[in-house]
């Protein structure tokens, strides 16, 4: 069992007292949990920012576009995993949560024995697609590197009359000595080369 710090914290929204105590019981017997219930959807943003949760669970019989927006605004559905239970769907609100980055998108209200495994589905995916998304930012940031470094490396091809080795080479060496680098030396080169054509 997870000790005091590091027990997951879970924002639960739920109007229903009742359910809030049966969803809490239940993921309270799947394990230990810091659970904080919010009964009113308005400000809901401010809520779970106040919270700073790990995990968010949603559970609304018809969740309005404003409770999706507010959810994809302030929850934060890119910084942590947030899985709705609702009791009845259309394709409009389906498209607007999983646009709205929720992890989980469950149509046939919550029921007690599936919560855990549906919390833990949310997180895999989250963690997933988190995973991809820095993954992807790696990637462009790489490819911009490479694109400017590729246009410095011409610049000084064109203006020392050296191949893209020694251009490279001497872009390297640069980065070194001023302890920089080499994107950053290549940038430099790159502007003030603009500034001088």
């Amino acid at each position: 069992m997870p000790s005091e710090a590091t027990r997951l914290s879970i924002v639960l929204v739920e109007p229903n007292k009742d359910r809030a105590i049966q969803i809490i019981d239940s993921l309270q017997d799947a394990g230990s949990y810091d659970i904080h219930v919010i009964a009113e959807s308005t400000g809901l943003a401010r809520a779970v920012i106040a919270h700073n949760p790990d995990v968010v669970l949603v559970d609304l019989a018809n969740p309005s576009r404003d409770v999706i927006e507010e959810l994809s605004l302030a929850s934060g559905p890119m910084d942590r995993p947030v899985a709705m239970f609702v009791d009845t769907s259309d394709d409009t609100m389906t498209k607007a949560a999983i646009e709205a980055g929720v992890s989980a998108y469950v149509v046939d209200g919550l029921r007690a024995d599936r919560i855990k495994p549906i919390m833990d589905a949310a997180i895999t995916r989250f963690n997933m697609f988190k995973r991809m998304r820095t993954e992807l930012e790696t990637t462009k940031k790489a490819l911009e590197e490479r694109k400017i470094i590729d246009r410095a490396k011409g610049v000084l091809m064109k203006a020392r009359g050296i191949d893209e080795e020694a251009a490279y080479q001497l872009l390297r060496r640069t980065a070194m000595d001023q302890n920089k680098k080499v994107v950053d030396v290549a940038s430099a080169l790159v502007t003030a080369a603009g500034l001088l054509s």
